[in-house]
């Protein structure tokens, strides 16, 4: 069974289809006038799932050519852009080409931004094969490399044709990056649907093992959420930052400690549990929703006390970030679970709570 949910904004509307054996059917997301098809991957993903996603485009009858990048975070820069430009030219491929991103957000985030560019812009079609990409960073046409300044500060928005969402390729992951996509699922609680919050608590064990029922639900509640989101907004001028929930705190950590050390989702996670606190002090959040986000993000697997980068560091980092305005920090925070808001915090109360929640320098 496939579900579908669909995503309409001004820069496109787009379906995202949901099920089992989707990787054996991404023929029938390939327009007909596509002239010759990329496909742009890593080894670890390519050397399980390649094969059948090129057998499966075969079947729209054009020529696919393959690109393999580097694995990680650290490698989601400008040097490995250019490797997707290279492939694409030396190639040959003009601009009724496709190109396919499978793999996990590092990729996703790559391919999508090359689309954008290549060409002045070719059409891409999102085949995520993490939890965290599947529910989130496929969705809604985000695309960006990272600086060494700051992450996701080069990019642009630009949206998929399509997003092809296989459930059976989560059972090769590692249970670090099933955790870190779950930081992402409850997230979306946090921010718009506190029932969902509820849901999430109650199935939190399933969740981590992979139920079908459970994860089925878990993407497409939050990819109906996120597809609400971006239709409101799909630049992020106003509501569509509420996506970015801890994020300010665990861009912060993944810059601080090196892009790779921790996995994105875990510093996002690592991050909600400090945007909880921060919104305990700052919007009236109660504390027993504190300790719910606390127990929530360790119940999924996921880091709960940051590391201690210097108080002068943390802040520094978090002012290179996209929610910043003259220079002023800002940071979404939850007034109560299921509603957030965007607003600036003191500094002095920001420094208290890193004071507080992060671990002494070694």
């Amino acid at each position: 069974m496939t579900t579908t949910v669909n995503v309409a904004t001004p820069g496109g509307h787009y379906p995202i289809h949901i099920g089992t054996g989707r990787l054996d059917h991404l023929h029938e997301s390939v327009p007909a006038d596509v002239t010759a098809i990329a496909l742009v991957t890593n080894p670890t993903v390519g050397d399980l799932y390649a094969k059948r996603a090129i057998a499966a485009l075969q079947k729209s009858g054009k020529t696919v050519i393959t690109i393999t990048l580097p694995d990680g975070e650290t490698y989601k820069d400008w040097q490995t852009l250019n490797l997707i430009f290279d492939g694409l030219l030396q190639n040959r491929l003009d601009r009724k080409c496709l190109l396919v991103a499978l793999g996990g957000g590092v990729i996703g985030d790559m391919v999508g931004f090359a689309a954008s560019a290549y060409m002045r812009g070719v059409r891409f079609l999102q085949v995520p094969t993490t939890v965290l990409s599947q529910v989130d960073s496929s969705v809604g046409g985000k695309t960006a490399i990272n600086h060494p300044l700051g992450k996701n500060m080069i990019g642009a928005f630009y949206q998929p044709i399509a997003v092809e969402i296989d459930i059976d390729v989560l059972h090769t992951l590692p249970e670090r990056e099933i955790s870190a996509g779950l930081a992402e699922v409850i997230k979306y609680g946090l921010i718009i649907d506190a029932a969902f919050f509820d849901w999430c608590e109650a199935n939190v064990a399933a969740l981590r093992a992979l139920d079908p029922d459970a994860i089925r639900y878990a993407i497409q509640r939050s990819c109906e959420l996120k597809a609400y989101v971006v239709g409101q907004d799909e630049r992020e001028s106003g509501l569509r930052a509420i996506l970015n929930f801890g994020h300010t705190f665990g861009h912060a950590i993944e810059a601080g400690m090196g892009y790779g050390e921790w996995l994105h989702g875990e510093a996002v996670g690592c991050g909600m549990v400090q945007a909880g606190a921060l919104s305990a002090a700052t919007t009236g959040l109660d504390a027993d929703s504190v300790k719910r986000i606390h127990d929530l993000v360790q119940a999924i697997g996921c880091p709960v006390v940051p590391p201690n980068l210097g108080t002068e560091r943390w802040v520094e980092l978090m002012q290179v970030d996209k929610k910043t305005e003259g220079g002023h920090l800002r940071f979404v925070l939850l007034p109560k679970i299921g509603q957030a808001v965007v607003q600036g915090a003191p500094l002095n109360v920001v420094r208290d709570v890193l004071h507080k929640t992060a671990v002494p320098v070694l």
